[in-house]
């Protein structure tokens, strides 16, 4: 399966914490959303996913302002409603944090049902 994707986020002033390098909530969203796009381009008829857990082990300080992160997620397994991910987001050549997640899919005829019996 293993399907990758790639996003990438020029730092800026507003990403810092008081440290002046990348904040944790940060880091932690862009690899939430790399993990969640990759299970979300699995099939088209996926609407979204929920984040139901998350882990993420800081490796080092992020980047600081004007650096470039790259943010890189896969799906290591897919079943009928849930996916199993993997992210890591550089900064250059230094792996600022890797993270594991599972997702839940939503699909879209999901969400059309619960309105027509609402």
């Amino acid at each position: 399966l293993h399907l990758s994707i790639r996003r990438q986020r020029q730092m800026c002033i507003r990403d810092r914490n008081g440290w002046h390098v990348a904040h944790g909530g940060v880091v932690m969203t862009m690899l939430d959303n790399v993990m969640s796009l990759a299970g979300r381009s699995l099939e088209p008829g996926i609407r979204g996913g929920v984040t139901i857990e998350m882990k993420t082990s800081f490796m080092q300080p992020g980047g600081v302002e004007g650096d470039r992160m790259l943010a890189k997620g896969k799906v290591l397994h897919a079943s009928a409603s849930i996916y199993f991910c993997e992210g890591e987001l550089w900064n250059a050549d230094k792996l600022v944090a890797k993270a594991s997640g599972t997702f839940k899919f939503i699909r879209r005829t999901d969400v059309a049902k619960k309105m027509q019996q609402a």
